[in-house]
């Protein structure tokens, strides 16, 4: 399974274990892991909580995942994101890439958090220690950050 959406925590070490295990051609795995922040906006955050859609959101992961290893010669992938309330330090989301060669493991990572952070269907919403829930907005360096994706026009003569 290359995509897992679920309520309970990961073990970022156990699940590169898993990933790799048996696999003799793997020379580098990259791993990013997302996680609660205590603040935001210079505000202190007691919370956060993420929804989705269940199935829209899987099928949305499973989209970028396969455009991922349509793109670098990757030997392992894995998204693990968490949903329902967390707090402040909580692993949100694990990453991780593994190939034969370091460059498309770190490209694959990096393309796969920057289009989690725009396409993937959550919804997060902060709660502040007064109790007052903000709904997090779309970023535009989040969807800026699409831009280095984009194929390229081909050359011309």
């Amino acid at each position: 399974m290359k995509v897992r959406v679920q309520t309970a925590d990961f073990d970022v070490g156990e699940e590169v274990r898993r990933l790799t295990l048996g696999q003799h051609d793997i020379g580098a795995v990259v791993t990013f892991t997302g996680t609660v922040r205590g603040e935001a906006k210079g505000r202190p955050i007691v919370s956060m909580t993420l929804e989705h859609y269940p199935g829209m959101t899987e099928a949305e992961l499973e989209r970028i995942v396969a455009d991922a290893e349509a793109r670098w010669p990757l030997s392992a992938t894995l998204v693990v994101h968490r949903y329902g309330e967390l707090k402040p330090g909580d692993n949100i989301v694990l990453v991780v890439a593994a190939s034969r060669h370091r460059h498309a493991a770190f490209e694959a990572a990096a393309f796969l958090m920057d289009f989690l952070k725009s396409r993937a269907t959550f919804w997060k919403k902060e709660t502040t220690a007064d109790g007052e829930g903000h709904w997090v907005d779309a970023r535009e360096a989040d969807e800026a950050a699409l831009a280095r994706w984009a194929p390229r026009p081909a050359a011309s003569d």
